[in-house]
């Protein structure tokens, strides 16, 4: 089994930045991904980034290209979000996911992991 944590959500005003991290506990046996979703309010789960266990395999969905980075630290079962001119949109539950199958297949599909943590909130005022 596999537990992440998230943390260094916040309240903040449009464009500043944060930086959320996941710490997991426990491992698939294996390499394994590591993404972020986004739960806003009256929205379905999003894709925001996802990497791979090779640091330089990362992916991203269009609102988050230019603006966050997402990266791993496989030594500390680790994986963090810099989220850099944050805007309104980005407001809701920031979750971290892992799993062995987004390895083989579609990173951005929220079904193909098998942890979750409980999410960290963010809020952006304009």
């Amino acid at each position: 089994q596999m537990q992440l944590v998230e943390s260094g959500g916040g309240s903040v005003q449009a464009g500043d930045s944060l930086r959320l991290s996941c710490a997991a506990s426990g491992r698939p046996t294996g390499p394994y991904a590591m993404a972020w979703f986004l739960e806003a309010p009256g929205k379905e789960r999003m894709f925001v980034a996802g990497i791979k266990w090779g640091a330089d395999n990362t992916y991203y969905a269009d609102t988050a290209k230019g603006r966050f980075i997402i990266s791993r630290d496989n030594s500390k079962n680790a994986a963090y979000l810099q989220m850099n001119d944050l805007k309104p949109e980005d407001t809701g539950i920031y979750l971290c996911a892992a799993g062995r199958p987004p390895m083989y297949g579609d990173i951005s599909v929220a079904t193909l992991y098998d942890f979750w943590g409980q999410g960290t909130q963010v809020t952006v005022s304009s």
